[in-house]
């Protein structure tokens, strides 16, 4: 998807200035640790193996602000996975993004998000909803998320060739996180500045992001860390397969998550020199 828009005001602030004037602890404490980092980097980590993940965690955690995961992927999943990404979080100065799409009733997805044998609420500083249900889910994914600090983003756009999150259902979904306070909704998954009618300062995580811009035969769409940061005013860039899927070490790992980092750190600087 090509996009282009120009920068939100929020845009113009360094991270660490919009830091102070959030509402919402987690999100304050993410603009924080990006500022002290220097990383608007988020490795999403898709493979089916606990340990799997847990080492590429190991190998990217110093250039990262941010893992994601699929937590209902993990085919040996055991709370102690979630206890070691949880230390992991803590020693290397990251926060932990459930990747959960949550999109279902409000009494239902607040017992998926703090029950079950995920208990995701407990372990997970950051997750995402559907606005497909209504403003029914922000208030039930609240009720377990605010007690404890936690922050919830909205899809108010994707990334994959022919998706339906356009138009009017992306005006509406920035309209419901308003309505529920950045308190709780801290931002949305988005291509852009999809609040760019407002003063808002919500976070904007943009996944298919790539050094190169291409796609992937399954309708994955890819921009490059400048096109996301830089034009488009977004705030975190979310990279998978394009860091822990290459050849090499864990060192060739790293210097891959370096690369994304530097090449997403340059585009914000640049935008706050633009400004």
């Amino acid at each position: 998807m090509s996009r282009t828009i120009a920068p939100h005001p929020p845009t113009t602030k360094p991270y660490a200035v919009r830091a102070d004037a959030h509402p919402n602890p987690t999100a304050k404490r993410l603009l924080k640790l990006m500022d002290r980092k220097k990383s608007n980097l988020c490795v999403s980590i898709d493979v089916t193996k606990c340990e799997d993940a847990l080492e590429i965690v190991r190998r990217v955690a110093p250039a990262v602000c941010m893992v994601k995961t699929h937590i209902d992927i993990m085919e040996d999943f055991t709370p102690a996975f979630t206890a070691e990404l949880a230390r992991l979080a803590d020693e290397h100065d990251f926060l932990i993004f459930e990747d959960r799409k949550f999109a279902d009733i409000g009494n239902t997805v607040a017992l998926q998000y703090s029950s079950g044998v995920h208990r995701i609420a407990e372990w997970s500083h950051i997750t995402n909803a559907h606005p497909l249900p209504g403003p029914g889910i922000v208030t039930g994914l609240g009720k377990v998320g605010k007690p404890l600090d936690r922050a919830l983003l909205l899809l108010a756009e994707m990334s994959s060739a022919g998706n339906l999150a356009v138009g009017d259902y992306t005006r509406q979904a920035v309209q419901m996180a308003r309505d529920a306070g950045r308190d709780w909704v801290v931002g949305f998954i988005a291509m852009g500045r999809v609040d760019s009618d407002g003063d808002d300062d919500f976070l904007v995580l943009t996944p298919g992001v790539g050094l190169v811009a291409k796609g992937d035969a399954l309708g994955q769409q890819y921009r490059t860390p400048r096109q996301v940061v830089y034009d488009s005013g977004c705030d975190v860039i979310i990279v998978g397969r394009g860091i822990y899927g290459i050849e090499g070490d864990a060192a060739a790992v790293l210097a891959e998550a370096e690369k994304y980092r530097a090449e997403g750190w340059k585009a914000y600087e640049d935008r706050l020199i633009q400004a």
